[in-house]
């Protein structure tokens, strides 16, 4: 057991899981056009999904891996609150 905590394997799962939530949110969005907007969740799914592969990178130790995601993660936090900002202004 310790070595799912270990190894990248969970993280890996997590990632897999977490595209697979996003794809079934855009994907029942698009056929019924109820449910959350793209707009409201994805980016906020991007930060989380570019601290996950930050995580995986310090498990496996990548440190290149680990700067890509907190940087992707960063972008798209940033640009997740632009986004809530700019909207909410109107």
């Amino acid at each position: 057991m310790e070595h799912w905590y270990a190894s990248a394997t969970l993280v890996d799962a997590v990632i897999t899981l977490t595209v697979l939530e996003l794809l079934a949110l855009w994907g029942f969005h698009k056929r019924t056009g109820r449910g959350l907007a793209p707009a409201d969740y994805l980016l906020n799914g991007f930060a989380g999904l570019g601290l996950m592969v930050a995580l995986r990178g310090a498990l496996t130790p990548q440190w290149g891996l680990v700067a890509l995601g907190l940087l992707a993660a960063g972008v798209a936090h940033y640009a997740d609150l632009l986004f809530r900002a700019r909207r909410k202004a109107y």
